[in-house]
């Protein structure tokens, strides 16, 4: 099983185990780009991001991930459940914490540092291809530890498994209008992807494996150090796989562009943000972040606002 461990640098070299080549631009936000579209994914080093406070974010998770296993921080991912919306209830176990940016946690500002810094929103706006006016706050959640072992299926998060290959690459040929990543505040190997996938319908072998398939063809196991982010395209094909006696916790964020209009709109109100987002007080932010951020959160006033019910990608899952 080929694992991506190398990283982008300056000067670039590929992400990983890829087969595509090397990106020939000396400018490093272009070539995480040109590594995205290539394999579908791309890996940034800690030492791109160098206002990232890893003991200050660790400590922060370290609490909040406390509160949801004992039941004082109710937006959790539960046990076996894989897509939302998911029980509050952490008794069965939890494998993720959501809702980093919500008011009510007292660590909120120690991650949001981390979600509207400069340096990071430099890459989002490469990658989404737009303008820092354009920029839409979306999702800030957590992944980590389950209470038991836990593996997600081979998925795309916008595409359902019935789709047909047509169906597929009529989604797969339209624009994503946002970025996703994790970051990674331990050393993390769970996410496994098949790169270049995002670039094409499944293979009739991916198409008829099983859904937990421990191997696919090609397949690529995503090791992140700690401090380090992977960006990675929500339509690639890819799955997670979990180990309870491994501490994990991997901020895992979104941000989208106002030229998606109601496109994005399932895969991020789903997650409940918008009940809340209208309260966000960015008072507490220095002026030209809390300028920033008002921007961010009023366009995802207005997604909801637009969109109405827009229901869930998979409730039964």
């Amino acid at each position: 099983m080929a694992t991506a461990t190398q990283t982008l640098t300056t000067p670039p070299t590929t992400n990983g185990a890829t087969k595509n080549g090397i990106s020939k631009s000396n400018d490093p936000y272009q070539a995480a780009l040109d590594s995205l579209n290539r394999d579908g994914f791309v890996v940034l080093p800690a030492s791109l991001f160098p206002t990232f406070d890893l003991d200050a974010l660790r400590a922060a998770a370290s609490r909040t991930t406390t509160a949801a296993r004992n039941g004082s921080w109710p937006y959790i991912r539960t046990l076996p459940k894989q897509f939302p919306p998911w029980p509050q209830d952490p008794s069965k176990g939890i494998w993720g914490v959501q809702h980093l940016l919500h008011p009510s946690n007292p660590d909120h500002l120690t991650f949001a540092k981390s979600y509207f810094d400069a340096e990071l929103l430099k890459y989002v706006k490469t990658l989404i291809g737009c303008s820092e006016e354009e920029l839409v706050m979306e999702l800030y959640n957590m992944l980590v530890r389950p209470d038991d072992d836990f593996e997600l299926r081979w998925h795309r998060d916008d595409i359902p498994a019935t789709a047909t290959a047509d169906e597929e690459m009529q989604r797969l040929a339209k624009p994503g209008y946002h970025a996703q990543w994790n970051l990674a505040l331990y050393d993390d190997s769970s996410l496994v992807v098949i790169p270049g996938s995002h670039a094409r319908a499944r293979t009739e072998t991916e198409r008829n494996a099983d859904p937990y398939a421990p191997e696919l063809p090609d397949q690529l196991v995503v090791k992140l150090k700690a401090g380090e982010v992977a960006f990675y395209n929500n339509n690639i094909l890819h799955r997670g796989v979990y180990d309870p006696k491994k501490e994990r916790m991997t901020l895992h964020g979104s941000i989208g562009s106002s030229r998606a209009s109601g496109e994005r709109a399932r895969n991020v109100l789903q997650h409940g943000v918008g009940e809340w987002v209208k309260g966000y007080d960015f008072s507490a932010f220095d002026a030209e972040t809390a300028r920033r951020a008002e921007g961010m959160r009023e366009k995802l006033v207005e997604m909801g606002r637009v969109s109405g019910d827009v229901g869930f990608y998979s409730r039964d899952e």
